[in-house]
């Protein structure tokens, strides 16, 4: 013979208890998350300040601005760019030809401009970081809730004759 019982449900107190605990979890994923994305971009911020680089008078953005964080970083690469190529005549550090002098200054300007968008892309992963931190506390927080909802279901005492 088969036992065809249908599986009982948890009690409610004890689901509130796993929605309690995976609410904690995901609230701690989240500010840690938080604190390490704002961590990663004030240092990014700080290193970038600490070299006293300013955009340069001809950038199209920022010009003259301190560079230290993702925009002035991401103007000055685009002006570096520009000085690589008149300094070139056009030409990218892998199509100078190898005894040409100006590709020691268009490889200098490629090294530059690869530093600068290093850091707009820490800026980046920072940013996105504390965005799925605070993402993250939300969800917890809603899981909270509802953790505090199946507690009080739970306290109810049942009507059942």
């Amino acid at each position: 013979m088969t036992d065809t019982a249908a599986p009982t449900a948890a009690p409610p107190r004890a689901v509130g208890a796993t929605v309690r605990l995976l609410a904690v979890l995901v609230i701690v994923a989240g500010v840690v998350m938080l604190v390490a994305g704002a961590a990663t971009w004030f240092t990014v911020q700080n290193q970038l300040a600490d070299e006293r680089i300013t955009v340069s008078e001809d950038a199209r953005w920022f010009a003259g601005e301190p560079i230290d964080g993702p925009l002035t970083a991401y103007a000055e690469a685009e002006v570096i760019e520009k000085h690589s190529l008149e300094a070139s005549g056009g030409k990218t550090y892998a199509e100078l030809d190898r005894q040409d002098p100006t590709r020691q200054t268009v490889m200098t300007g490629s090294f530059l401009r690869s530093s600068l968008f290093t850091s707009v892309v820490s800026f980046g992963v920072a940013a996105l970081a504390m965005g799925l931190g605070l993402l993250l506390a939300l969800i917890g927080y809603a899981l909270l809730s509802l953790a505090r909802q199946l507690n009080a279901v739970a306290s109810k005492p049942s009507t059942a004759s």
